[in-house]
């Protein structure tokens, strides 16, 4: 028997998106911006909590929901969980976006604002970060008058580390009049400002939340959706009826009521990571201004060999070939994992910039 399966063109045209996040365990995983520390021990104790009966059952949703709408500060139907950041970013694809319709993004970034896309088989306006990776404002504000569908802005960005300051994204809002800008704010923990007071002033904000980073629960994949009520009530008509297992909710609710591991972290990386980078600029290296719990240096040329090293010992870090010779992504780990990268670096740097 021949069968002949009717795939989608937009499905051939691209290759399956592999995270290189196998092979890690054991290494000191500096590589995918995730809390090194580990999550609190008090969402441990929570899963260990769950009876063998509640995890034969489906979740409930109420509870945990109003404790983590709280403490974002927002009311229940403001907020909807998803099964980690990810699938937080893909309902607005699913919400938004029709054949004919175009998406804008803003790159180097988190790449599966283009993957949703692609799958989607819709065009991807693509912005620049410049050569100091600062935001384009112009350009974005003249890209908006196109209508893109949705358009995806990390802030703080990923992987330059960008802040996009309040004031810019209040314009961006006011431009995208037939748009839904998508706040990724994986990183706004690290930065000190969140759009998510806005969402009652702006129908066309959505803020995409994710538990793996300053929460340290990027092992339960836990995300959430907030936006206006009005502007939610269409973007959960894509979502399923349980995309949270009941671990991850466990979990979450305990961590955000101890509270003080995410408080914790988060002090360490604003403290750590300027004195990492001041580390590596001592070394030649450049450094671009971050405002997440990692850096984007520019070590130069010929580093090929010092990423290979840095393997072989255990250490992982992140290339960002794509970018330019010689830069890598760097996760603020603790100060023991950072004091060891550095011995393990060489003394000095050739950075493109003197080139």
């Amino acid at each position: 028997m021949k069968v002949h399966l009717p795939v989608r063109k937009a499905i051939l045209k691209r290759r399956t998106y592999e995270a290189p996040a196998e092979g890690r365990k054991g290494k000191m995983r500096l590589d995918f911006n995730e809390n090194t520390s580990g999550c609190s021990d008090a969402a441990r104790k929570a899963i260990a909590r769950l009876s063998t009966k509640e995890l034969a059952m489906y979740p409930e949703y109420e509870r945990p929901t109003e404790a983590i709408a709280k403490y974002f500060d927002v009311h229940t139907d403001e907020i909807t969980l998803t099964n980690g950041g990810d699938d937080a970013l893909r309902v607005f694809v699913d919400t938004f976006v029709e054949p004919g319709s175009h998406i804008l993004i803003c790159e180097p970034t988190f790449p599966m604002y283009r993957y949703y896309g692609e799958i989607a088989g819709v065009p991807v306006t693509a912005l620049r970060y410049n050569e100091a990776m600062e935001f384009p404002v112009a350009e974005a504000l003249k890209a908006l008058r196109a209508r893109p569908r949705v358009f995806f802005l990390a802030n703080p960005n990923n992987p330059t580390g960008t802040f996009v300051s309040k004031e810019v994204v209040r314009k961006l809002l006011q431009a995208a009049t037939h748009t839904a800008v998508v706040l990724d704010e994986a990183y706004s923990d690290f930065s000190g400002w969140s759009g998510v007071s806005w969402i009652r002033q702006h129908p066309n904000l959505f803020i995409a939340k994710t538990f793996s980073k300053a929460v340290g629960l990027a092992g339960l994949r836990l995300g959430a959706v907030i936006a206006g009520r009005d502007s939610l009530t269409m973007v959960r008509r894509a979502l399923p009826p349980y995309p949270v297992n009941a671990a991850a909710l466990a979990a979450s609710v305990a961590a955000i009521k101890e509270r003080k591991t995410i408080t914790r972290y988060v002090s360490d990386v604003k403290r750590l990571r300027g004195w990492f980078a001041g580390q590596l600029q001592k070394r030649g290296a450049r450094i671009f201004p971050s405002a997440g719990n990692f850096v984007l240096a520019d070590f130069g040329v010929d580093t090929a060999p010092v990423f290979r090293h840095l393997e072989k010992v255990g250490i992982l870090i992140r290339e960002r070939r794509d970018i330019g010779a010689g830069f890598a992504r760097i996760t603020i780990g603790t100060e023991t994992e950072l004091k060891k990268l550095l011995r393990e670096l060489p003394g000095t740097f050739r950075s493109s910039a003197d080139e």
